[in-house]
């Protein structure tokens, strides 16, 4: 079996852990999430590796090296989106594996242990926070904050961990703070078109933008469509309409700082046609790699939330979900990344990520870097969300040009 045949056959058993009939259902601590989970780690043990899962729910697979030295890891997550795609997240996963087997098949031993990590949790699908496992593994994991986090179905992130047998009041045990670690390179789909458009089949990340994240709940008072004269309501629909649309607003604003802001649920409770809306909640998304941008936009929501408020006669109740902030990944590992590229001939770019992914929670342990492959048309999250194979191989040839650099002793990182 050829390199291409062999890797295509490692995502193919991955993706078939599936609850969904479209695209790709795989959300975190479910049973399908699980069974792929511990598919993947006898695939690593298939792979002389060992294997181990934290006190979250990460899977750590280490390959020894010659010495007892810092390991190198690399990795990225299993879970996906609600109908989400083939791609995100697993390619990071099973890349990592395919750089093992080769370093297997040439008989490479390096000096540094290496460690491939399928971070848990990733997603904010479920529960409305992303990059749970890494945080754990970060040490930036609030239990008190996040144990009462709930899906759509009312299940808590504590209980959904204790179906699979997990503790979130071990969660911080997850820790990894204070271990010597050598580096993490995370490889990832784009997720957007630039790639693809520049006809560039590498991006080397420079920085990942982080969101804050708000579910907003506006009250207002439901009554009957027909006997309630206009200037008399207290509609709750038009009172999050106004909200979302200033919110657009404002982010067009800051456009030159590539600051974005999203709402992305809207829920009327109880909707019905010939009702004035009584009750809606709308989570909001608002992310970007300045910090100064991202605070302009959350200070206009929160004027405007008040302005509505006053306006309309609406209650309206603010709860933060998360608040993280931006990151610069590892200006020695871009370097070294883009020399790479130079001497293979790879059409690359620099490039930050709009999007979040665990590589910035990771960057509080060790020297991190990211790289992306091309998406085509841009398109995640999403069924039809795809990435030739071809261009997968090229960013696993890079992954392992960086992983064999890394885990020789004579590499330094300062």
């Amino acid at each position: 079996m050829d390199l291409k045949e062999r890797y295509k056959t490692l995502l193919d058993k991955i993706n078939q852990y599936n609850s969904g009939e479209k695209g790709i259902t795989r959300v975190a601590f479910t049973n399908e999430e699980q069974a792929c989970t511990q598919a993947f780690m006898r695939m690593c043990m298939d792979a002389g590796m060992a294997v181990r899962m934290d006190q979250f729910g990460n899977v750590i697979a280490r390959r020894e090296g010659r010495k007892k030295l810092p390991p190198v890891l690399m990795g990225s997550h299993l879970d996906t989106v609600y109908q989400g795609g083939k791609y995100d997240g697993s390619v990071g996963v099973t890349a990592a594996l395919e750089v093992v087997r080769r370093l297997n098949d040439k008989g490479i031993v390096t000096d540094h242990p290496i460690e491939i990590i399928s971070f848990a949790c990733e997603e904010s699908s479920r529960f409305g926070v992303s990059t749970l496992g890494s945080k754990a593994m970060a040490g930036l994991f609030d239990k008190k904050k996040l144990r009462h986090l709930k899906d759509r179905n009312g299940i808590t992130l504590e209980e959904a961990m204790a179906l699979c047998a997990l503790e979130i009041d071990a969660a911080e045990e997850a820790s990894r703070r204070g271990e010597p670690i050598k580096a993490f390179i995370e490889m990832h789909i784009e997720q957007g078109p630039v790639l693809e458009k520049e006809n560039k089949k590498i991006g080397i990340v420079t920085g990942i933008a982080a969101p804050v994240r708000y579910s907003i709940k506006i009250i207002g008072s439901p009554s009957h469509s027909g006997t309630t004269p206009m200037n008399m309501r207290k509609d709750a629909l038009l009172g999050a309409s106004e909200i979302a649309l200033e919110l657009e607003k404002t982010a067009l604003k800051e456009q030159r700082y590539g600051t974005v802001a999203t709402v992305g649920v809207l829920e009327v409770a109880s909707g019905a046609m010939n009702v004035v809306p009584g009750e809606v909640e709308i989570k909001v998304d608002i992310r970007g790699t300045s910090i100064e941008s991202r605070s302009r936009v959350v200070d206009h929501l929160h004027e405007t939330i008040q302005l509505v408020k006053r306006k309309r006669g609406l209650e309206i109740i603010v709860q933060e979900l998360s608040n993280e902030e931006p990151v610069l990944l590892s200006e020695e590992i871009i370097e070294t990344t883009e020399r790479i590229c130079r001497k293979k001939n790879i059409p690359y770019k620099k490039m930050p990520s709009g999007a979040g992914h665990d590589a910035m929670n990771m960057m509080k342990l060790c020297p991190t870097g990211m790289i992306f492959v091309p998406s085509a048309n841009g398109l995640s999250h999403h069924p039809d969300e795809f990435t030739e194979l071809d261009d997968i191989l090229i960013g696993i040839d890079v992954l392992e040009e960086i992983i064999l650099h890394y885990a020789s002793e004579n590499s330094i990182i300062e």
